[in-house]
């Protein structure tokens, strides 16, 4: 690692020395672990090293790896190793507690659909999902709000995608569109060719935002698996 440029990015992108200086020691601790442990250095790291890295720090209960991945996503953004940075980025998104995603930020819902929801209570994703679960459960809330059902089963479905980090308002529409419209389907599939039918969907309908990279993939289908079931 170039700390001396390393340092100067950070310091570009608004970090005071002392913070840049943290970043750099916390850095230094993932490289050294890679060289012990991996027999790998810093630009050699894949995302399973990533992966294992902040399996052994959170080896003891309630240990995070939170601030290790926030200064890891800074040096792999400064070494233009996207894959990385976005692992490192999705990594630490699953261990920070955010509120509830609104249900009017999913790309591609109607607005007064979603009006008439937040009409009767139900504004994001965890509402949803308590109010949408079974069919029965949506014909309810589909009468209640004045939607029609398909809206209702649309928006359950796009709330059980948005419990997976980081498969939000854009990546939970590329994959309901995509057919992959549940966290019980995204389980089932091998993480390079739903990346490529994903890819192939975004160049042939002009879809806006970037294809899924090949870490983030497996890092979703992945957290798919570890999930039960919600929405039937």
């Amino acid at each position: 690692m170039d700390e001396e440029e390393f340092f100067k990015f950070l310091k570009r992108g608004g970090r005071t020395p002392s913070v840049a200086r943290q970043v750099i020691a916390t850095v230094r601790a993932f490289e050294h672990y890679l060289a012990e442990q991996r027999d790998k250095g810093l630009d050699e790291a894949a995302g399973q090293d990533l992966e294992a890295y902040v399996a052994w720090l959170e080896r003891e209960p309630k240990k995070s790896a939170k601030g290790h991945l926030h200064a890891l996503h800074y040096y792999y953004d400064y070494t233009t190793n996207e894959t990385m940075a976005r692992l490192a980025s999705m990594l630490r998104q699953e261990r920070i507690e955010r509120a509830p995603f609104p249900l009017r930020e999913f790309r591609g819902v109607q607005p007064e659909h979603v009006e008439k929801l937040e009409a009767i209570g139900i504004r994001n994703v965890d509402q949803m999902l308590a109010a949408g679960r079974t069919q029965a459960d949506r014909e309810t809330l589909a009468r209640r709000a004045g939607i029609p059902e398909a809206v209702a089963l649309e928006l359950a479905k796009l709330s059980d995608l948005a419990r997976i980090p980081g498969v939000k308002g854009i990546r939970a529409r590329l994959y309901y569109d995509v057919g992959v419209d549940s966290v019980e389907q995204m389980a089932h599939w091998e993480p390079e060719a739903l990346r490529l039918m994903a890819a192939d969907f975004a160049q042939r309908t002009g879809f806006e935002g970037i294809a899924p990279l090949p870490a983030e993939v497996k890092f979703t289908v992945a957290y798919a698996k570890k999930l039960p079931k919600v929405v039937e």
